[in-house]
Order: C-alpha cells, then structure tokens, then sequence
C-alpha cells in the first residue's frame, strides 16, 4: 500500500466525528478552519456551534454588528482572527454575491486567510490537489521521514509544503487532508504517540533512531516582554462603571476593557494611589481605592506576559458610565471576562 492508502484507510477506522465533516460548504468550512487556527478542537468546538446557530450563512455573519462577533468570539483569543473573519464575511456577502472563491489562488486573496485555510477549504469544497500543512502535518512528516529542518523557518515552511504536495492523493485530496491531520492529532501526539500501534512504525525514522523527542525542531522563541498592567475598576453610588474601547493596532483592538494604568513595575499601594490621582478620570475628584488581588494576575500571550491588578476605585460619579447592569453584554480580552465573572458587583 501507498502512503496516502495507509493514511486513508487508518482515517476510515479512526476519524472523529465532528460536524464540519458533515459538509463541504465552503462559509462553514472556512468558519470552522478560522476558529480552529491555534485553537484545539475540544475548545473550538463550542465555538463553531455557537456560531452556526448565530449566523448560519455568510449573509447573516456580514450583517452582524462587530460587537456581537467579537462578544461570540471571547474566550478564544488572537481576536485579529474574529475581526478578520467578520470584514471577509462582509466582503464575501456585498462584493461577492455569497459565492465564496472555488481555488486555492482566490482564497489566497481573502483577509484573514493563508496557505492552511485556503489548501483546507480548495481541497475539501472543491477537490483542489493542494496540500494542508499544520502543526499536526509538520509533526508527523518531521518524525516519518527523520527531518531536521526547523518548522518555524522560511526553509523548514517550503521544505515541508513541498512534501506534503508530493505526498497528497490527486484524485482523493480532501480525505487526504483530513486524514494527515487528524493522524497527527490522534496518533503522532507531540507527547506519548501511540507508536506501538501505528501502521507507518515500520518505515518511521524517528521510531527506527529513537529520536521521537527530538522531532519537530522548532527555532527558540523570542524573548518573552513582561508588563505590568493595572486597571481601574470604578464602582459610582448610582451603580455606574466605566468600561473604555481599545482603538489602535493589537490583539484587543476594539474590545472593551477598565480603564488602563501601564506601569513599569508593580507598585505599590502608596505609589500606585499617587498616580492614580492623576488619571483624567480622577483629576480633582475625592474617591476611594483598594487593591482587588493582592499578587498580579499573570497573563500569557505569546510574546508578552501581562503581569495584572485590578484596583477598585468607589467615587460619587463617573464620566461616560455605564451601568453595572449592562457590563456583560460588552466583548472584553478573556483576562477582564474572568474578573467580571467574579467580582460581585
């Protein structure tokens, strides 16, 4: 048997079932290969159901409002993908009729989506040959054939983009994805795979030299930035808080939070009061403060670690407030969402 039959034919007995393997219309795949990128199924799977019932076509999504989107999206992080999903609904909706593009090279052109998604969603809707490499692919063909080559590299992208090419069933391209993928997930785990029972075991490098472990290599990441983020959380007498859109580039773009003190360092009760004093929301007002968490809250991001207090801050009145009442109905970074679940209003 071929690679590819061995694949497949291991997929037919093994696949799990998951209802975005039910359809090959394009607006529910490309919804599905969004949320799932950097995203377990297990943790998007809710996610997508949620979304199909919101919007069960592109036109519905389009004709969302942008809050409604992101406040369905909270909780799953890299929120550039939320926003982006929602410009390409719309684009897709008023510029494309609904008709999503048929190839690889159209998709391409979409906000939002890359080689992956434009490979997943040509060869599963349209029987496009064009290969799927993710991180499960990268792992699997990294330890089968013994490469060396680190992932994250421009050489290591190509090399394995054109090994996932030369290994794709023509004639059968969407199992073919499916398949590769969910081997990687399932079978060649990053952590104990199940070697024992795999049918590649007998051909696998990695198997054959020991050197399971090892593979993928993977480029040292970034050092990660450490910030300190402190964020004022205003209690009013006519139950009135403040919550402040984020503008600008970056992951939270145009999602809600408390109003923000960024510090260089924690501080301190004493220094902290000091220069909350001189937040315009405060200038010449008598308030109260106190400190929610006695140690920062330490949220991680992929390249910074957000190091967080939450100050309480009780005054008379507040500025463009809003009511306490109506604080869920914001989207807001997972990091805000918890401390709104918890803190007793």
């Amino acid at each position: 048997m071929s690679f590819s039959e061995i694949l497949i034919r291991w997929y037919s007995g093994n696949k799990r079932n998951l209802p975005w393997r039910k359809t090959q219309e394009p607006y529910r795949i490309w919804l599905s290969e969004i949320i799932l990128q950097q995203t377990q199924v297990k943790q998007g799977l809710p996610y997508y159901e949620a979304f199909v019932d919101e919007f069960p076509t592109v036109f519905e999504l389009a004709n969302a409002d942008e809050n409604e989107v992101l406040k369905l999206w909270q909780g799953l992080g890299y929120y550039s993908r939320a926003r982006n999903l929602y410009f390409t609904a719309k684009y897709i909706a008023n510029e494309l009729n609904g008709v999503f593009p048929n190839t690889y090279k159209g998709l391409l052109k979409l906000k939002g989506v890359g080689d992956y998604t434009a490979s997943a969603i040509a060869s599963i809707c349209f029987n496009e040959p064009t290969a799927v490499v993710d991180g499960n692919v990268y792992r699997f063909l990294s330890r089968y054939f013994g490469i060396e080559t680190a992932i994250n590299s421009t050489e290591g992208t190509k090399e394995f983009k054109a090994l996932a090419q030369e290994l794709i069933d023509p004639q059968n391209p969407a199992t073919f994805n499916q398949a590769i993928m969910e081997f990687g997930a399932k079978q060649c785990r990053p952590k104990n795979p199940d070697c024992m029972f795999c049918p590649f075991q007998e051909t696998c490098a990695a198997f054959t030299k020991g050197t399971i472990d090892q593979l993928p290599v993977k480029l040292k990441k970034l050092k990660v930035k450490q910030r300190c983020f402190n964020f004022l959380v205003f209690l009013s007498e006519d139950k009135q808080t403040v919550l402040e859109q984020r503008k600008g580039k970056g992951i939270w773009q145009n999602l809600y939070q408390f109003p923000l003190i960024e510090t260089d360092k924690i501080l301190d009760y004493d220094a902290f009061f000091e220069k909350a004093k001189t937040h315009h929301l405060l200038k010449n007002k008598r308030f109260d403060l106190y400190q929610y968490n006695d140690t920062p809250k330490i949220h991680k991001l992929s390249h910074q670690h957000l190091n967080t207090l939450f100050w309480i801050v009780k005054t008379d009145n507040v500025s463009n407030g809003i009511s306490i009442d109506d604080i869920q109905s914001y989207p807001v970074p997972i990091l805000i969402g918890k401390f709104i679940e918890g803190f007793e209003f």
